[in-house]
């Protein structure tokens, strides 16, 4: 992969910030529903998205890959999507799929380029967890 299309990956699963993208939003029972369009966030979003508490926990966002400065890159790939892959699998979880759910930002996603149709059956129990440095769905641990 050439450094340009490495400039278009994105992280399907980062922090609130300035600038990224609203690409999901959990549902009650604890799974992420994906945007059909993305919606760019600002300051204001954030504020009062932290006025509820911890936005990540709320919504899934997404922004540019940040390769070396992230903590999860490891032998020049994101290891947080085998990790939360391994962990779904020894949960039980069922990751069959039928057909790929629909997402806004599969063309430029990290964990697609990486692990293609196991990331996307992984990716709707993911609600990020800026607290630790891996999480699947929370509620599954209470």
């Amino acid at each position: 992969m050439s450094d340009d299309a490495e400039d278009f990956t994105r992280c399907p699963s980062a922090p609130a910030t300035d600038g990224a993208l609203l690409i999901g939003v959990v549902t009650a029972d604890g799974r992420v529903t994906n945007l059909g369009t993305p919606l760019p966030i600002d300051a204001a979003f954030i504020e009062a998205a932290n006025a509820r508490g911890a936005p990540e926990q709320r919504f899934r966002f997404s922004a540019p890959c940040q390769t070396l400065r992230c903590v999860h890159w490891k032998n020049r790939e994101c290891g947080l999507i085998g990790e939360l892959h391994t962990t779904a699998v020894e949960a039980g979880e069922d990751l069959s799929i039928a057909a790929l759910p629909r997402c806004a930002i599969r063309a430029q996603c990290r964990w697609w380029r990486q692990r293609g149709r196991d990331a996307c059956a992984v990716c709707p129990l993911v609600v990020t967890d800026t607290k630790s440095s891996k999480s699947l769905n929370p509620r599954a641990e209470s």
